[in-house]
């Protein structure tokens, strides 16, 4: 793999940022704008891989499409559909 570059990292950094920004709106009971709480899942779901990009190592992509599908049934968004819509590649 390349090495990472800066603004690679900026972009994960910004996923852990966010993540931590929306911390109170993670759970399936929470109250709050569903957005919002999509969002918030979503950010979770990635920030371990966006740290590991930050640290300049790989992740596991299909580990990462994982659990991006776990936010999408957890709160009934559809991220994983508009990633393939966007022409990014889902390991299965």
């Amino acid at each position: 793999m390349a090495a990472t570059s800066e603004q690679e990292k900026i972009l994960a950094y910004a996923i852990y940022e966010i993540r931590l920004l929306l911390s109170g709106y993670l759970g399936s009971e929470t109250e709050g704008d569903l957005a919002v709480r999509q969002a918030a899942h979503l950010a979770y779901a990635l920030h371990n891989f966006a740290l590991d990009v930050v640290a300049g190592r790989s992740f596991n992509a299909q580990n990462a499409t994982s659990a991006i599908a776990a936010a999408d049934a957890l709160l009934g968004s559809e991220f994983v559909s508009r990633f393939i819509d966007a022409g990014i590649e889902m390991p299965a």
